[in-house]
């Protein structure tokens, strides 16, 4: 070779030489001025010595992801990608060691002054890791790189240890680590209060003690609905209450023992008005009337003419109530119907709307309630029914059938007042038969000559024992006065011819009358109207509807020869 060619050669790798220094120099010198302070740290926390390289990736110049190329050591920064990881594979296929240096992760630093005060990083944050073993070429696959470690020192320790003994696995299984400990980093052992066994509370108790807004909430909707319910149920019973002050008479007494008391059936019709009932039952059958009684079994039914007798009864009650707390030898009502139980729950409001002490019924559904009468020891039985007043008569129980008057009559509310006819009512029938067979001569010489013997009784002569027994308990309390039980007897006989015979039965039978009216063929009906009785009972027919026209309360007994001669 010629000596010019040397020279050539030469002057050649000079230039070559000069270049790569000068291009080292100047990559130097941009790093340098790029982030020469923390390129100066760098050294120092690597190898002073050692130079540095910029990784080229993604055109940043300033890029803080480094490779030490004399030691493996690798620098990351914020913008870390796969090409860091390649030069570590090939690092490691090298045999080389790596050590890991972790920057500051603010992307504001590049982009800043390197004389700001966020490049002005302290040395301590700049920590070198230790390395780790460097596994054999063949055992990195180059298609699996590796994800770089983190920076806690003990999970790095682990990792070597692991990677050292068995290189593959650790090769294989370093990304899923990495993550997992960089999910995991910044993350201290905290101690936790411990609460013993027994000061464990429920987890009702636990919000209780800490309730939470929405809890807060729905305490609040449950006290307010508490509070509409307590209003709802003060209201209903402030109602109940005043439902009850307006019944007369709420407090109920204990009722009379039935061998003791004077028990009066009285028929649901007998004792409220139902014809708007009998109106639909005549008219549309039976089960129209159940219907009807079902729809308006709310609506309260009228008083019949019964009710005022009725009522009568139970002040007698009160009144002996007051002298005798323990008396048992009372009026006794029993509400006795042939009615259907389906009606039963009008009638008991009816009955708790007025007041009536009546606590016993008798619902037969359609039945006659006739056979009942003697189970439920009737003394006297009421109905406007005709057909089973003659039943009951006929099984020697005292009954009537009930007319209510055409007008409206005041009646006295302090005394019971009962009006009787003599024949066939309170006696019998002996001296209508002698005067309907002979003339009234002849009736005349007939209770003159058998004035001293008395007349035989009558199917109401039993109700006029109980009511006189009932008034010497008051005669007995100096209260003859003031008794509430008054007692007529009305007659269109003589005074002249039976008055007597009359009179001396009474007193026969230990019986007194409190008022007895001979009218000798007069009409009765101006007496009636006088005494306002709350019922007056006679044997015949035109008697009862002359008194009703007037507007009293009549009840027509069937016995005696005049019923006969009518049927």
């Amino acid at each position: 070779m010629s000596q010019t060619s040397l020279k050539q050669k030469k002057k050649n790798e000079t230039t070559t030489r000069y270049s790569k220094d000068s291009l080292e120099a100047e990559k130097r010198r941009d790093s340098e001025k790029s982030g020469g302070h923390l390129s100066t740290q760098m050294r120092r926390a690597v190898n002073p010595n050692h130079s540095l390289r910029c990784c080229p990736t993604r055109g940043h110049s300033s890029c803080r992801c480094c490779l030490c190329a004399a030691e493996g050591t690798v620098l990351l920064g914020p913008c870390r990608t796969v090409r860091v990881y390649i030069h570590m594979c090939l690092l490691w296929q090298q045999g080389q060691q790596i050590t890991m240096i972790r920057l500051p992760t603010s992307s504001a630093t590049s982009q800043t002054s390197p004389t700001s005060p966020s490049q002005q990083e302290s040395p301590g944050e700049l920590s070198a890791k230790p390395s780790l073993p460097s596994p054999p070429a063949s055992s990195m696959p180059f298609s699996h790189p590796p994800t770089p470690p983190d920076h806690q020192s003990q999970a790095g320790s682990w990792r070597s240890t692991k990677m050292h003994d068995n290189p593959e696995s650790g090769a294989h299984g370093m990304g899923r680590e990495i993550r997992e400990s960089r999910d995991a980093r910044d993350t201290h052992p905290r101690d936790y209060p411990r609460t013993p066994p027994t000061e464990w509370k429920s987890f009702a108790q636990c919000r209780a003690l800490n309730p939470s807004q929405m809890d807060r909430d729905s305490v609040s909707d449950q006290t307010q609905r508490r509070e509409e319910e307590d209003d709802y149920d003060e209201a209903y019973w402030a109602s109940v209450r005043t439902l009850y002050e307006n019944i007369p008479d709420c407090s109920r007494p204990r009722l009379p023992k039935l061998k003791h008391a004077i028990t009066v059936a009285v028929s649901s019709w007998a004792l409220f008005n139902m014809a708007d009932g009998s109106k639909i039952y005549e008219e549309e059958g039976l089960e129209k009337y159940m219907e009807y009684q079902l729809h308006n079994e709310n609506v309260i039914l009228t008083p019949g003419p019964a009710f005022h007798f009725v009522k009568a009864l139970q002040h007698v009650n009160a009144r002996l109530r007051d002298l005798y707390p323990d008396e048992q030898d009372l009026f006794d009502i029993v509400l006795m119907t042939n009615n259907h139980a389906q009606v039963g729950v009008r009638l008991i409001n009816s009955v708790n709307h007025y007041g009536l002490l009546i606590d016993r019924f008798c619902l037969t559904g359609g039945k006659s309630p006739i056979g009942y009468l003697k189970a439920y020891l009737t003394n006297f039985y009421l109905s406007e029914d005709s057909e089973k007043v003659q039943e009951a008569i006929q099984e020697g129980i005292a009954s009537a059938t009930m007319f209510d008057g055409v007008k409206d009559m005041a009646y006295c509310d302090t005394q019971l007042r009962v009006a009787f006819d003599g024949d066939a009512v309170l006696f019998s029938d002996e001296s209508e038969h002698i005067a309907k067979e002979h003339e009234l001569d002849k009736f005349f010489q007939h209770e003159t000559l058998f004035e001293n013997k008395p007349l035989a009784q009558g199917p109401l002569k039993g109700f006029l024992e109980d009511l006189g027994r009932l008034q010497k308990k008051f005669y007995a309390k100096d209260e003859r006065l003031l008794c509430p039980i008054r007692t007529y007897l009305i007659t269109a006989s003589s005074a002249a011819s039976s008055g007597t015979r009359v009179l001396k039965t009474l007193h026969n039978w230990g019986l007194e009358i409190d008022e007895a009216l001979f009218l000798a063929g007069a009409p009765k009906d101006p007496i009636l109207v006088k005494i306002r009785p709350h019922i007056f009972f006679d044997d015949r027919m035109f008697n009862t509807e002359g008194a009703q026209k007037f507007g009293t309360i009549t009840a027509h007994v069937p016995y005696g020869i005049n019923e006969k001669m009518n049927n």
